[in-house]
């Protein structure tokens, strides 16, 4: 099984398609740095806009590394599922498309050890994509930028609200949050995994990955009752964004933040399990169908 993952591994890294994932987020972060570099300050008037006659702050030492990155995964998270199906929806259909699926299989292993391997294969390039995103988001941001307290702007309902991080509090926050995206994205990898089964070539399983999670993701920002009580907490899309929760900050009963706390931290575990009972549901579909596919090419 070892020999396979490596082979699996050489595929992925022998393909051009794979290093477009490194150079879109490469590009995406260089911009969102050289933009704050030359002009940060007219976004944090923006964020500040409502309550700056409340609220004193340096605004030199607001935009920093942590503050940086959080701006960019905002964005950046929303745009990698697309990026791990080009990889993962081309798992079984490329083999099927180049001819070498029927050829893999007259090997001495079974179906289920294939398809595991190519999905261990595919959770590997989307760990090291993260971790790409990480070196340059985070690290970079605060090499540049430095690192302060980190403030969070949030709105609910009709309030808007600012957290202060202090500074030491906040790296643990980022390793969670990384690790959280970890397991949201393997959601996408284990269905573009079971959609691959269905074609005898990569783009449609790929196209097909990309346009469940727009519709699943437009779907869950509708803000209608009936949708929000009987359809948002079945999609996996209404959990991908949680790794936001890391920084909503408990307070005590005077409103001071609790260092090291979570606001809700159950809300948080309750998503993990959700999460993780999508990727478990998916892969074993996926190892049925795959037991109980004809292979004809």
């Amino acid at each position: 099984m070892w020999m396979l993952l490596r082979a699996e591994l050489y595929k992925i890294a022998s393909r051009p398609r794979t290093y477009i994932a490194f150079a879109a987020v490469a590009a995406i972060v260089f911009v969102f740095q050289g933009a704050f570099w030359a002009d940060g300050e007219s976004y944090m008037n923006l964020m500040l806009q409502n309550i700056q006659d409340d609220f004193e702050l340096d605004r030199g030492k607001a935009i920093n590394g942590y503050l940086m990155c959080y701006i960019i995964l905002n964005t950046l998270l929303v745009q990698v599922p697309i990026l791990v199906a080009l990889i993962a929806g081309d798992a079984i259909s490329g083999e099927a498309n180049m001819g070498t699926l029927r050829l893999i299989l007259s090997r001495p292993v079974s179906r289920s050890q294939l398809l595991l391997v190519k999905w261990i294969a595919s959770f590997l390039f989307t760990l090291v994509l993260l971790i790409w995103m990480a070196l340059l988001a985070l690290f970079l941001s605060m090499a540049i930028f430095g690192v302060d307290d980190m403030l969070i702007f949030r709105v609910r309902g009709d309030e808007s609200q600012i957290m202060q991080i202090t500074a030491d509090d906040v790296l643990w926050r980022y390793v969670a949050a990384f690790g959280y995206a970890a397991l949201a994205l393997t959601v996408i990898v284990s269905m573009a995994m079971l959609l691959s089964l269905f074609a005898d070539n990569s783009i449609g399983p790929i196209v097909a990955t990309v346009c469940i999670v727009l519709f699943f993701t437009i779907v869950t920002n509708i803000s209608v009752p009936v949708i929000e009580q009987f359809v948002k907490p079945y999609l996996f899309t209404s959990y991908m964004v949680g790794w936001k929760g890391f920084f909503y900050i408990d307070t005590n009963s005077e409103g001071i933040p609790i260092k090291g706390s979570v606001e809700n931290a159950s809300m948080i575990y309750k998503s993990v399990a959700i999460l993780a009972g999508h990727i478990i549901a998916l892969t074993g579909l996926a190892i049925y169908l795959f037991r109980k596919k004809d292979i004809l090419s």
